[in-house]
């Protein structure tokens, strides 16, 4: 089984630059999408020429926002939006497909801003996400993908040290929450099978960053450890997919 990740910053613009040939590419049994910017009947529509896949969302209160999607060629067990917090359940940041061995959770993290006005509620919510994750791990394993919105450590940021608590994504409490998600057993599957190799997910679309490789790591894939043990055989980056200032991820399940 292969699982993919990718935010589309924008599921309706994304349609209109060869999604159809992208995700055939990809040959994926299931996609998770962040930053989808529709209404959960926009998804739907968006995504009608699509075959082959259920499909699932969650949106934000506020239109254009924000959003989560799962695309699953195998119809899961059940399907949850969001964590059970009212303060955090405003923007459509998190949907949860049960499987029959493990729960797929699919996150946009969110971002602290420019001039990290929104670093405090970061905070909470990095605290409230790790709870709500724990608490489905007490029940089956759990995978979780998605646009965390950190550069964990320098190796998977071109520029740490004018970033480093300056800029959103590299602060060192937005690093401590990633430290607290591995703390408590979850595992950066393309650190595992890749220790060193240094390759992006994400680029600004000012200055040719991509083009020049300047990039971030902030989509992952975080896996209960028993399951990168005995399911997880592979993980990857995929820089060819365009589309999007973010590049598909994936790994593969045994």
């Amino acid at each position: 089984m292969k699982i993919t990740s990718w935010n589309v910053n924008g599921l309706r613009a994304v349609m209109n630059k060869d999604f159809a040939g992208s995700l055939a590419a990809l040959n994926t049994d299931i996609l998770c999408l962040q930053e989808t910017k529709a209404q959960d009947d926009q998804v739907l529509t968006a995504l009608e020429p699509i075959d082959g896949y259920h499909v699932y969302s969650n949106s934000a209160v506020r239109k254009g926002y924000s959003g989560v999607a799962i695309l699953s060629r195998e119809q899961p067990l059940s399907v949850q939006a969001d964590i059970g917090v009212e303060e955090h359940d405003q923007e459509g940041r998190v949907l949860t497909a049960e499987y029959a061995d493990f729960y797929l959770v699919t996150v946009y993290t969110p971002n602290s801003g420019s001039e990290l006005v929104r670093l405090p509620y970061r905070q909470t919510w990095d605290a409230a996400f790790l709870v709500f994750v724990k608490s489905l791990e007490a029940k089956k394993p759990v995978l979780i993908c998605g646009d965390l919105n950190v550069a964990h450590r320098d190796i998977d940021i071109a520029r740490p040290k004018p970033n480093y608590n300056k800029s959103a994504g590299f602060t060192q409490k937005e690093i401590d929450g990633m430290d607290a998600l591995q703390a408590a057993g979850f595992v950066d599957t393309f650190r595992h099978f890749n220790p060193d190799e240094v390759k992006y997910s994400w680029w600004s679309y000012r200055a040719g960053a991509r083009g020049k490789n300047i990039g971030w790591r902030i989509d992952y894939f975080l896996a209960t450890a028993a399951l990168v043990a005995s399911r997880v055989s592979a993980a990857e980056i995929h820089n060819d997919i365009m589309g999007s200032d973010h590049c598909p991820v994936s790994v593969v399940l045994d």
